[in-house]
């Protein structure tokens, strides 16, 4: 890794949440481009370990990437996202409660139920493992998205308190769903619950300690 840099720029910050936003993509590469040839079928049509194959592959290739971005932002920048915050107040954690709150009924309207108990009985055991192993990556990598978008524009504007890495989370991964799931309505729950994630990583003062598994409770939910 390059020394330190001394003159940090809220781009370089951008091109690390994009950085992220282009990581998750890598999945799309392997979904419907290189794993229909060798399997033969569409993804649709794959069986149980063509699935956790794919799974695996790709939290591999989220992992090595999210390493990647985070020795880039340490190394080179100086921003260690792991460093611990403040302490929070009563009113932030009731406000952190109920943003978990709205997503579980944003969630359980989208799925008509609860998102972790359709997917069990839609995948049974085996499947529901190995998809929320992959669930825990893809919370990593666009926790990633927020965190370097909120980063970027704080630098830029100069205001800590609005969620700008919600906003980018939003535009990014609500428009990344739209083209994936072929849903309007499925990109905008998503681009909701990008703009949510950013509230709350800004409520328990951007520690990412607790920012990872609050908002992979939110998502699992």
């Amino acid at each position: 890794m390059k020394e330190k840099i001394k003159d940090v720029k809220g781009i370089n910050y951008l091109c690390l949440a994009l950085c992220a936003f282009t990581g998750l993509g890598t999945e799309a590469i392997y979904a419907y481009l290189l794993e229909p040839i060798i399997y033969g079928h569409q993804m649709a049509d794959w069986n149980v370990s063509q699935y956790i194959i794919h799974w695996i592959i790709t939290c591999i290739t989220w992992g090595i990437i999210t390493y990647i971005i985070l020795e880039v932002s340490k190394r080179r920048y100086g921003f260690d996202i792991f460093i611990t915050k403040g302490k929070m107040k009563m009113w932030q954690w009731l406000c952190v409660i109920l943003c978990i709150v709205f997503s579980l009924c944003v969630s359980y309207w989208n799925w008509n139920g609860f998102k972790v108990v359709k997917e069990f009985q839609y995948k049974g055991l085996l499947k529901f493992i190995f998809q929320y192993i992959y669930y825990v990556f893809e919370t990593a990598l666009f926790t990633l998205i927020l965190v370097y978008g909120q980063k970027a524009f704080e630098l830029w504007f100069k205001k800590k308190n609005i969620p700008y890495g919600g906003i980018i989370l939003a535009l990014t991964w609500g428009l990344a769903h739209i083209f994936t799931k072929g849903s309007i309505l499925v990109g905008l729950l998503a681009a909701l619950e990008g703009f949510t994630y950013g509230i709350v990583y800004l409520l328990v003062n951007r520690d990412i300690k607790k920012t990872l598994p609050i908002l992979f409770i939110m998502f699992m939910l």
